[in-house]
């Protein structure tokens, strides 16, 4: 029964998120009707289209534009969904996610240093130098929070927000710091672009190792889901069940943090989708990791792929970075966590 209905809830996303991006392709500054987008689709990449006959333009707009940002969506929304579900399970907290425990606002930094101070190094490895650079910011900060949040053994859920918090400012500040040290001004568009999110300047040279990291990090996670189900017993229940807990950790906080780095090095710090979607799938599903991550993975693709779609039509024709849309979604959902969250540890509320 449980088998049928994560199945009958996979189909389900699937239709979503196949509506979803019909959506995304057909509207914007120029509106084309979904039925004409279906057709330009199944006409392929290079299509024959007879001079005036405005096919070439919609063509144009649909694979050239719209379709690499989203796809980006897509896979940007499936890996935040699935890194914060594995996430939660690691620090066993509800509220855990990449923006929240700084993984993301990490990336951004190192992607942001790369940029203003070291253009060069982002050539790195065939362009692999700013993803590397994000990476390497994304497991600084989660290991930071980690380590301040936990004492004694134990990790509280105000000790491990606090943590997240504190590490946000710093790395905030090193942001601001380094766009004042910056000798270009036309650098402060590509760090606001970093610190809040967009998927504007989605091209299809640059999908291919997002979409990689997807691929291979939610494999991996899908196939650890017994493990990661063992977390949900506890530290002494994993233990005893035979899980090296400091070792299995240690090894999937840097394959999340790999994940967060090239996302992030794609689309900046986008928020709360890491935190809501995991929610919504455990709601759905059960906590099994095995259900979860495949439904957190089509929630958060849809999701960030109707966020995007808000954010660019909006307040046409200025367009919303997304991660502002996501936050206003997120932030009254992360309030509401909290106090339950603070309510179940017997905190007055």
């Amino acid at each position: 029964m449980s088998r049928r209905r994560t199945a009958a809830v996979l189909a389900l996303l699937g239709a979503a998120l196949a509506a979803s991006a019909v959506a995304g392709l057909a509207l914007g500054p120029v509106r084309i009707a979904p039925g004409r987008v279906l057709d330009i689709v199944l006409a392929g990449p290079s299509p024959t289209a007879s001079p005036g006959s405005g096919r070439g333009a919609f063509h144009s707009i649909v694979w050239d534009v719209r379709m690499p940002r989203v796809l980006l969506g897509a896979v940007v929304g499936a890996g935040l969904a699935v890194t914060g579900t594995v996430l939660q399970a690691l620090v066993r907290n509800q509220l855990a996610d990449p923006f929240l425990l700084g993984a993301s606002s990490g990336a951004s930094t190192g992607a942001v240093l790369v940029i203003v101070f070291g253009a060069g190094a982002a050539q790195i490895a065939g362009g692999a130098g700013l993803p590397l650079a994000a990476f390497a910011g994304s497991m600084a900060a989660l290991v930071a929070v980690y380590a301040m949040a936990r004492r004694g053994g134990t990790m509280t859920t105000g000790r491990l927000i606090l943590a997240g918090v504190a590490v946000q400012y710093i790395l905030s500040a090193l942001t601001s710091l380094v766009l004042v040290l910056s000798a270009h001004p036309d650098q402060i568009r590509s760090v606001l672009f970093w610190t809040l999110g967009g998927l504007g300047g989605a091209r299809w040279d640059e999908l291919a190792l997002p979409a990689a990291a997807l691929l291979l990090g939610s494999g991996l996670l899908v196939a650890l889901a017994r493990p990661l189900d063992l977390l949900l017993a506890g530290e002494e229940g994993a233990r005893t069940l035979g899980l090296d807990t400091g070792r299995f950790r240690a090894a999937v906080f840097v394959l999340a943090s790999l994940v967060i780095g090239v996302l992030v090095a794609y689309s900046g710090a986008i928020g709360f989708v890491g935190l809501m979607v995991p929610h919504a799938a455990r709601m759905v599903v059960g906590a099994g990791h095995r259900a979860v991550l495949p439904v957190a993975a089509l929630g958060g693709a849809v999701f960030l792929t109707l966020a995007d779609l808000l954010a660019r039509t909006a307040a046409a024709p200025e367009e919303i970075p997304v991660g502002v849309v996501t936050a206003l979604v997120g932030g009254p959902f992360f309030l509401w966590m909290l106090r339950r969250s603070t309510r179940a540890e017997g905190v007055p509320g």
